[in-house]
Protein backbone atom coordinates (compact mmCIF):
# COMPACT_ATOMS: atom_id res chain seq x y z
CA UNK A 1 0.00 0.00 0.00
CA UNK A 2 1.12 3.36 -0.80
CA UNK A 3 1.71 6.16 2.30
CA UNK A 4 -1.33 6.29 4.46
CA UNK A 5 -3.96 9.04 4.14
CA UNK A 6 -3.39 11.64 6.53
CA UNK A 7 -6.81 10.63 7.77
CA UNK A 8 -6.41 7.48 8.60
CA UNK A 9 -6.91 5.34 11.42
CA UNK A 10 -4.45 2.30 12.69
CA UNK A 11 -5.80 -1.44 11.91
CA UNK A 12 -7.55 -2.65 15.48
CA UNK A 13 -7.24 -5.36 17.44
CA UNK A 14 -9.69 -7.75 16.28
CA UNK A 15 -10.84 -11.67 17.99
CA UNK A 16 -11.47 -14.46 16.10
CA UNK A 17 -15.07 -15.42 14.92
CA UNK A 18 -16.10 -18.89 15.97
CA UNK A 19 -16.37 -20.42 12.18
CA UNK A 20 -14.25 -18.53 10.27
CA UNK A 21 -10.74 -19.00 9.34
CA UNK A 22 -8.71 -16.89 7.16
CA UNK A 23 -5.97 -17.52 4.64
CA UNK A 24 -4.50 -15.41 1.86
CA UNK A 25 -1.92 -15.51 -0.91
CA UNK A 26 -0.49 -14.11 -3.86
CA UNK A 27 -2.09 -14.97 -7.00
CA UNK A 28 -0.40 -12.35 -9.54
CA UNK A 29 -3.30 -10.49 -10.83
CA UNK A 30 -0.27 -7.52 -11.14
CA UNK A 31 3.03 -7.39 -11.29
CA UNK A 32 2.90 -6.66 -7.41
CA UNK A 33 4.83 -8.42 -4.35
CA UNK A 34 1.72 -8.57 -2.51
CA UNK A 35 -1.65 -11.18 -1.37
CA UNK A 36 -3.72 -10.57 -3.30
CA UNK A 37 -6.43 -13.29 -3.14
CA UNK A 38 -8.25 -13.86 0.30
CA UNK A 39 -10.10 -16.93 0.90
CA UNK A 40 -12.48 -17.12 4.14
CA UNK A 41 -14.03 -20.56 5.08
CA UNK A 42 -16.94 -21.09 6.71
CA UNK A 43 -18.78 -23.78 8.94
CA UNK A 44 -21.34 -25.87 7.98
CA UNK A 45 -24.79 -24.13 8.72
CA UNK A 46 -23.15 -20.55 8.07
CA UNK A 47 -25.97 -17.86 6.79
CA UNK A 48 -25.50 -15.51 4.44
CA UNK A 49 -27.24 -11.57 3.61
CA UNK A 50 -25.54 -9.08 0.99
CA UNK A 51 -26.62 -5.58 -0.49
CA UNK A 52 -25.27 -5.47 -4.47
CA UNK A 53 -24.61 -3.12 -6.57
CA UNK A 54 -27.53 -1.71 -9.10
CA UNK A 55 -25.09 -0.57 -11.35
CA UNK A 56 -26.96 -1.93 -14.91
CA UNK A 57 -23.01 -3.12 -15.96
CA UNK A 58 -22.33 -5.42 -12.91
CA UNK A 59 -19.62 -7.74 -12.96
CA UNK A 60 -20.06 -11.78 -13.06
CA UNK A 61 -19.18 -11.68 -9.41
CA UNK A 62 -22.23 -9.50 -8.53
CA UNK A 63 -24.34 -11.90 -10.84
CA UNK A 64 -22.91 -14.54 -8.84
CA UNK A 65 -23.32 -13.31 -5.64
CA UNK A 66 -27.69 -12.29 -6.32
CA UNK A 67 -28.19 -15.77 -7.45
CA UNK A 68 -26.98 -17.47 -5.04
CA UNK A 69 -27.68 -15.36 -1.95
CA UNK A 70 -31.70 -16.44 -1.94
CA UNK A 71 -30.29 -19.91 -0.44
CA UNK A 72 -29.16 -18.20 2.73
CA UNK A 73 -26.07 -20.53 3.44
CA UNK A 74 -22.14 -20.05 2.89
CA UNK A 75 -19.09 -22.01 3.52
CA UNK A 76 -16.65 -20.22 1.36
CA UNK A 77 -15.90 -16.17 0.40
CA UNK A 78 -13.35 -15.84 -2.18
CA UNK A 79 -12.04 -12.04 -3.04
CA UNK A 80 -9.79 -11.03 -5.71
CA UNK A 81 -7.76 -7.87 -6.04
CA UNK A 82 -6.68 -6.53 -9.00
CA UNK A 83 -9.32 -7.82 -11.65
CA UNK A 84 -12.14 -6.58 -11.27
CA UNK A 85 -13.34 -9.13 -13.91
CA UNK A 86 -16.42 -6.96 -14.90
CA UNK A 87 -17.49 -6.50 -18.68
CA UNK A 88 -15.66 -9.63 -19.43
CA UNK A 89 -18.72 -11.48 -20.77
CA UNK A 90 -18.45 -15.33 -21.04
CA UNK A 91 -14.70 -15.61 -19.86
CA UNK A 92 -15.56 -13.74 -16.76
CA UNK A 93 -18.47 -15.76 -15.85
CA UNK A 94 -16.34 -18.73 -16.55
CA UNK A 95 -13.71 -17.52 -14.07
CA UNK A 96 -16.36 -17.23 -11.35
CA UNK A 97 -17.65 -20.84 -12.07
CA UNK A 98 -14.04 -22.14 -11.92
CA UNK A 99 -13.21 -20.83 -8.73
CA UNK A 100 -16.39 -21.68 -7.12
CA UNK A 101 -15.84 -25.18 -8.53
CA UNK A 102 -12.72 -24.99 -6.97
CA UNK A 103 -13.42 -24.26 -3.94
CA UNK A 104 -16.60 -26.25 -3.56
CA UNK A 105 -14.36 -29.77 -4.71
CA UNK A 106 -12.48 -28.82 -1.38
CA UNK A 107 -14.72 -28.47 1.16
CA UNK A 108 -17.38 -30.73 0.04
CA UNK A 109 -19.89 -28.18 -0.76
CA UNK A 110 -21.99 -26.93 -3.62
CA UNK A 111 -20.67 -24.64 -5.64
CA UNK A 112 -23.19 -21.70 -4.64
CA UNK A 113 -22.14 -21.85 -1.32
CA UNK A 114 -19.16 -20.13 -2.45
CA UNK A 115 -19.26 -16.53 -2.58
CA UNK A 116 -17.00 -14.66 -4.79
CA UNK A 117 -16.02 -11.00 -5.01
CA UNK A 118 -13.32 -9.07 -7.56
CA UNK A 119 -12.12 -5.42 -7.56
CA UNK A 120 -9.44 -3.75 -9.66
CA UNK A 121 -9.56 -2.76 -13.36
CA UNK A 122 -12.62 -2.99 -15.62
CA UNK A 123 -12.47 -4.94 -18.50
CA UNK A 124 -9.52 -7.41 -18.04
CA UNK A 125 -10.74 -11.07 -17.79
CA UNK A 126 -9.81 -13.01 -14.51
CA UNK A 127 -7.18 -15.62 -15.58
CA UNK A 128 -8.53 -18.58 -14.23
CA UNK A 129 -5.32 -20.18 -14.17
CA UNK A 130 -3.61 -17.32 -11.55
CA UNK A 131 -7.04 -17.55 -9.94
CA UNK A 132 -6.46 -21.62 -8.79
CA UNK A 133 -3.10 -21.54 -8.48
CA UNK A 134 -3.89 -18.77 -5.99
CA UNK A 135 -6.55 -20.59 -4.22
CA UNK A 136 -4.09 -23.60 -4.01
CA UNK A 137 -1.50 -21.69 -2.66
CA UNK A 138 -4.62 -20.41 -0.44
CA UNK A 139 -5.40 -23.81 1.10
CA UNK A 140 -2.09 -24.79 1.93
CA UNK A 141 -1.06 -21.76 3.73
CA UNK A 142 -1.51 -20.78 7.80
CA UNK A 143 -4.80 -19.37 8.78
CA UNK A 144 -4.33 -15.15 7.82
CA UNK A 145 -4.95 -12.35 10.32
CA UNK A 146 -7.41 -10.05 10.10
CA UNK A 147 -5.24 -6.95 9.08
CA UNK A 148 -3.69 -9.23 6.45
CA UNK A 149 -7.28 -10.28 4.85
CA UNK A 150 -7.82 -6.54 4.89
CA UNK A 151 -4.50 -5.35 3.32
CA UNK A 152 -4.80 -8.28 0.44
CA UNK A 153 -8.39 -7.24 -0.72
CA UNK A 154 -7.44 -3.42 -1.17
CA UNK A 155 -6.10 -1.81 -4.76
CA UNK A 156 -5.47 1.59 -4.30
CA UNK A 157 -6.81 1.94 -0.90
CA UNK A 158 -3.67 3.55 1.60
CA UNK A 159 -4.56 1.40 4.69
CA UNK A 160 -6.29 -1.63 5.99
CA UNK A 161 -9.54 -1.01 7.27
CA UNK A 162 -11.55 -3.24 9.97
CA UNK A 163 -13.31 -2.84 12.77
CA UNK A 164 -15.65 -4.66 15.56
CA UNK A 165 -19.00 -4.15 17.76
CA UNK A 166 -20.25 -6.62 20.09
CA UNK A 167 -24.18 -6.95 21.63
CA UNK A 168 -25.39 -9.28 24.11
CA UNK A 169 -28.18 -11.21 22.29
CA UNK A 170 -29.78 -14.05 24.52
CA UNK A 171 -27.50 -13.66 27.52
CA UNK A 172 -24.22 -13.94 25.43
CA UNK A 173 -22.01 -11.74 24.38
CA UNK A 174 -21.67 -11.89 20.15
CA UNK A 175 -19.22 -10.20 18.52
CA UNK A 176 -19.32 -9.00 14.78
CA UNK A 177 -16.07 -7.93 13.16
CA UNK A 178 -15.91 -6.34 9.55
CA UNK A 179 -12.96 -5.57 6.79
CA UNK A 180 -13.62 -3.02 4.08
CA UNK A 181 -11.87 -2.12 1.02
CA UNK A 182 -12.81 1.61 -1.05
CA UNK A 183 -10.74 4.42 -1.53
CA UNK A 184 -12.47 5.86 -5.32
CA UNK A 185 -15.17 4.86 -7.11
CA UNK A 186 -17.55 5.56 -4.12
CA UNK A 187 -20.89 6.87 -4.26
CA UNK A 188 -22.27 3.61 -3.30
CA UNK A 189 -26.32 2.71 -4.55
CA UNK A 190 -26.50 -0.03 -2.14
CA UNK A 191 -23.24 -0.20 -0.42
CA UNK A 192 -20.03 0.72 -0.85
CA UNK A 193 -17.12 -1.04 -3.39
CA UNK A 194 -16.26 -4.49 -0.94
CA UNK A 195 -17.12 -5.29 2.87
CA UNK A 196 -17.49 -8.44 4.48
CA UNK A 197 -19.12 -9.16 7.93
CA UNK A 198 -18.93 -11.76 10.15
CA UNK A 199 -20.62 -12.55 13.23
CA UNK A 200 -20.15 -15.43 15.93
CA UNK A 201 -24.37 -14.95 16.39
CA UNK A 202 -26.55 -17.48 15.43
CA UNK A 203 -29.51 -15.85 12.79
CA UNK A 204 -31.82 -16.77 9.90
CA UNK A 205 -30.57 -14.97 6.54
CA UNK A 206 -34.03 -13.20 6.32
CA UNK A 207 -33.13 -11.49 9.64
CA UNK A 208 -29.42 -11.09 8.55
CA UNK A 209 -30.17 -9.96 4.94
CA UNK A 210 -33.30 -7.19 6.62
CA UNK A 211 -30.44 -5.88 9.07
CA UNK A 212 -27.98 -5.38 6.75
CA UNK A 213 -30.41 -3.63 3.95
CA UNK A 214 -31.23 -1.09 7.32
CA UNK A 215 -27.91 -0.21 8.34
CA UNK A 216 -26.30 -0.32 4.71
CA UNK A 217 -28.93 2.27 4.03
CA UNK A 218 -28.04 4.70 6.91
CA UNK A 219 -24.22 4.29 6.25
CA UNK A 220 -22.90 2.93 3.14
CA UNK A 221 -25.31 4.51 0.74
CA UNK A 222 -24.76 7.98 2.81
CA UNK A 223 -20.64 8.28 1.92
CA UNK A 224 -19.53 9.72 -1.07
CA UNK A 225 -15.90 10.29 -2.67
CA UNK A 226 -16.14 10.75 -5.68
CA UNK A 227 -20.36 10.56 -7.39
CA UNK A 228 -19.01 7.29 -9.17
CA UNK A 229 -20.69 3.99 -8.49
CA UNK A 230 -18.83 0.70 -9.09
CA UNK A 231 -20.00 -2.15 -11.41
CA UNK A 232 -18.52 -4.97 -8.15
CA UNK A 233 -19.94 -2.66 -5.09
CA UNK A 234 -20.33 -6.10 -2.55
CA UNK A 235 -21.08 -5.87 1.23
CA UNK A 236 -21.58 -9.17 2.34
CA UNK A 237 -22.35 -10.88 5.94
CA UNK A 238 -21.58 -14.22 7.39
CA UNK A 239 -23.85 -15.47 10.78
CA UNK A 240 -21.89 -19.01 12.07
CA UNK A 241 -23.48 -19.20 15.03
CA UNK A 242 -20.99 -20.24 16.88
CA UNK A 243 -21.97 -17.61 20.10
CA UNK A 244 -24.77 -19.94 20.28
CA UNK A 245 -27.39 -17.87 21.11
CA UNK A 246 -31.06 -18.55 20.38
CA UNK A 247 -31.26 -17.92 16.45
CA UNK A 248 -32.63 -14.60 15.64
CA UNK A 249 -35.31 -14.61 13.22
CA UNK A 250 -36.88 -11.87 13.43
CA UNK A 251 -37.60 -8.18 15.32
CA UNK A 252 -39.31 -10.33 18.37
CA UNK A 253 -36.18 -12.29 18.74
CA UNK A 254 -34.08 -11.68 21.88
CA UNK A 255 -31.34 -9.38 21.31
CA UNK A 256 -32.53 -8.45 18.14
CA UNK A 257 -32.43 -5.02 18.68
CA UNK A 258 -29.13 -4.83 20.37
CA UNK A 259 -27.59 -7.06 17.64
CA UNK A 260 -29.35 -4.45 14.58
CA UNK A 261 -27.76 -1.45 16.42
CA UNK A 262 -24.31 -3.56 16.77
CA UNK A 263 -24.51 -4.33 13.01
CA UNK A 264 -25.59 -0.03 12.32
CA UNK A 265 -22.42 1.07 14.39
CA UNK A 266 -19.49 -1.42 12.76
CA UNK A 267 -21.23 0.01 9.25
CA UNK A 268 -20.86 3.05 9.76
CA UNK A 269 -17.59 2.84 11.30
CA UNK A 270 -16.44 1.17 8.09
CA UNK A 271 -18.24 3.57 6.31
CA UNK A 272 -16.50 6.51 7.20
CA UNK A 273 -13.08 4.55 6.96
CA UNK A 274 -13.61 4.11 2.88
CA UNK A 275 -13.92 8.02 3.46
CA UNK A 276 -11.29 8.50 5.10
CA UNK A 277 -8.63 6.72 2.37
CA UNK A 278 -10.63 9.11 -0.30
CA UNK A 279 -8.32 9.00 -3.04
CA UNK A 280 -5.84 12.33 -2.76
CA UNK A 281 -7.95 13.15 0.22
CA UNK A 282 -7.03 15.41 3.37
CA UNK A 283 -10.21 16.23 4.82
CA UNK A 284 -13.16 14.65 6.88
CA UNK A 285 -16.03 16.24 5.56
CA UNK A 286 -19.24 15.41 7.32
CA UNK A 287 -22.68 17.42 6.09
CA UNK A 288 -25.96 16.92 8.39
CA UNK A 289 -29.24 18.31 7.11
CA UNK A 290 -31.73 18.95 9.05
CA UNK A 291 -35.50 20.53 8.36
CA UNK A 292 -36.27 18.55 5.54
CA UNK A 293 -39.75 17.57 4.31
CA UNK A 294 -38.51 13.96 4.73
CA UNK A 295 -35.32 12.17 6.09
CA UNK A 296 -35.00 10.50 2.03
CA UNK A 297 -35.17 14.16 0.74
CA UNK A 298 -32.58 15.30 3.42
CA UNK A 299 -30.23 12.09 2.08
CA UNK A 300 -30.36 13.89 -1.39
CA UNK A 301 -29.52 17.16 -0.47
CA UNK A 302 -26.53 16.06 1.57
CA UNK A 303 -25.07 14.23 -1.06
CA UNK A 304 -25.89 17.20 -3.63
CA UNK A 305 -23.47 18.90 -1.29
CA UNK A 306 -21.01 16.08 -0.73
CA UNK A 307 -20.49 15.79 -4.82
CA UNK A 308 -20.39 19.05 -5.53
CA UNK A 309 -16.88 19.69 -7.19
CA UNK A 310 -17.34 23.28 -6.21
CA UNK A 311 -17.93 22.44 -2.23
CA UNK A 312 -15.04 19.90 -2.73
CA UNK A 313 -12.57 22.04 -4.03
CA UNK A 314 -13.27 25.06 -1.75
CA UNK A 315 -12.69 22.74 1.73
CA UNK A 316 -9.52 21.44 -0.56
CA UNK A 317 -8.13 25.34 -1.14
CA UNK A 318 -9.96 26.23 2.62
CA UNK A 319 -12.08 28.61 1.25
CA UNK A 320 -14.91 29.74 3.49
CA UNK A 321 -17.22 29.85 0.15
CA UNK A 322 -20.86 28.82 1.81
CA UNK A 323 -22.21 30.52 -1.28
CA UNK A 324 -21.35 26.38 -2.80
CA UNK A 325 -23.32 25.11 0.06
CA UNK A 326 -26.18 27.12 -1.20
CA UNK A 327 -26.03 26.55 -4.91
CA UNK A 328 -25.80 22.59 -4.28
CA UNK A 329 -28.61 22.76 -1.98
CA UNK A 330 -30.29 24.68 -5.03
CA UNK A 331 -29.46 22.16 -7.45
CA UNK A 332 -30.69 19.14 -5.52
CA UNK A 333 -34.26 19.08 -7.27
CA UNK A 334 -35.53 18.70 -3.81
CA UNK A 335 -38.03 21.12 -1.76
CA UNK A 336 -36.01 24.03 -0.19
CA UNK A 337 -36.95 27.64 0.16
CA UNK A 338 -34.49 30.47 -0.14
CA UNK A 339 -35.65 32.90 2.85
CA UNK A 340 -35.89 29.80 5.36
CA UNK A 341 -32.34 28.37 4.95
CA UNK A 342 -29.37 28.40 6.84
CA UNK A 343 -25.77 26.86 6.60
CA UNK A 344 -23.59 26.56 9.52
CA UNK A 345 -19.85 25.41 9.15
CA UNK A 346 -18.28 23.93 12.03
CA UNK A 347 -20.11 26.16 15.61
CA UNK A 348 -20.52 29.10 13.40
CA UNK A 349 -23.70 30.04 11.32
CA UNK A 350 -22.82 31.66 8.74
CA UNK A 351 -26.22 32.42 6.91
CA UNK A 352 -29.89 32.59 7.66
CA UNK A 353 -32.89 33.78 6.12
CA UNK A 354 -31.61 33.96 2.28
CA UNK A 355 -28.63 36.08 3.59
CA UNK A 356 -25.43 36.31 5.24
CA UNK A 357 -25.60 36.79 9.02
CA UNK A 358 -25.79 39.92 10.64
CA UNK A 359 -22.42 40.95 11.73
CA UNK A 360 -20.68 37.42 10.19
CA UNK A 361 -17.12 36.98 10.98
CA UNK A 362 -15.46 34.45 8.97
CA UNK A 363 -11.85 34.16 11.39
CA UNK A 364 -13.69 31.28 13.10
CA UNK A 365 -14.66 29.59 10.00
CA UNK A 366 -11.54 30.15 8.48
CA UNK A 367 -9.78 28.45 10.87
CA UNK A 368 -12.48 25.33 10.95
CA UNK A 369 -11.90 24.72 7.53
CA UNK A 370 -7.92 24.12 8.17
CA UNK A 371 -8.67 21.21 10.09
CA UNK A 372 -8.84 17.95 8.79
CA UNK A 373 -12.49 17.14 10.47
CA UNK A 374 -14.48 19.72 8.47
CA UNK A 375 -18.47 19.95 9.90
CA UNK A 376 -21.59 21.65 7.10
CA UNK A 377 -24.76 21.77 8.99
CA UNK A 378 -28.03 22.77 6.80
CA UNK A 379 -30.96 23.56 8.15
CA UNK A 380 -33.90 24.14 5.51
CA UNK A 381 -36.81 25.18 7.79
CA UNK A 382 -39.60 22.79 6.19
CA UNK A 383 -40.08 19.76 8.47
CA UNK A 384 -38.43 17.07 10.62
CA UNK A 385 -36.36 15.49 7.67
CA UNK A 386 -32.66 14.77 8.48
CA UNK A 387 -29.78 12.92 7.39
CA UNK A 388 -26.13 12.76 7.75
CA UNK A 389 -24.02 12.24 5.02
CA UNK A 390 -20.23 11.82 5.21
CA UNK A 391 -17.45 12.67 2.23
CA UNK A 392 -13.46 14.36 1.80
CA UNK A 393 -12.32 16.97 -0.17
CA UNK A 394 -11.44 16.95 -4.01
CA UNK A 395 -7.71 17.35 -4.45
CA UNK A 396 -5.24 17.16 -7.29
CA UNK A 397 -3.86 13.92 -5.72
CA UNK A 398 -7.74 12.59 -6.81
CA UNK A 399 -6.56 13.24 -10.49
CA UNK A 400 -3.22 11.78 -10.53
CA UNK A 401 -4.20 8.67 -8.78
CA UNK A 402 -6.82 8.10 -11.76
CA UNK A 403 -5.07 9.40 -14.42
CA UNK A 404 -2.25 6.76 -13.43
CA UNK A 405 -4.57 4.23 -12.22
CA UNK A 406 -3.70 1.58 -15.16
CA UNK A 407 -0.10 2.23 -15.69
Amino acid sequence: MSHPSPLARPFPALPRIGGVALRVSRAGYKPWERADLTLATLAEGTSVAGVLTRSRCPSPEVEWCRSALPLGRARALVVNAGNANAFTGNRGRAAVEAIAARVARELGCQPSDVFVASTGVIGVPLPIDKAESGLAAAFATPEASWQAAAEAIGTTDTFAKGAMTQAVVDGRIVTLVGIIKGSGMIAPDMATMLGFIFTDAAAEPAFLHAALRDASDATFNCITVDGDTSTSDTVLAFATGAAGNAVLRDHDSSGADAFRAALGDLCRILAQLVVRDGEGARKFITVAVSGAESDASARRIGLAIANSPLVKTAIAGEDANWGRVVMAVGKAGEPAERDLLSIRFGDTEVARGGMVVEGYDEAPVAAHLQGGEIDIGVDLGLGEGRATVWTCDLTHGYISINADYRS
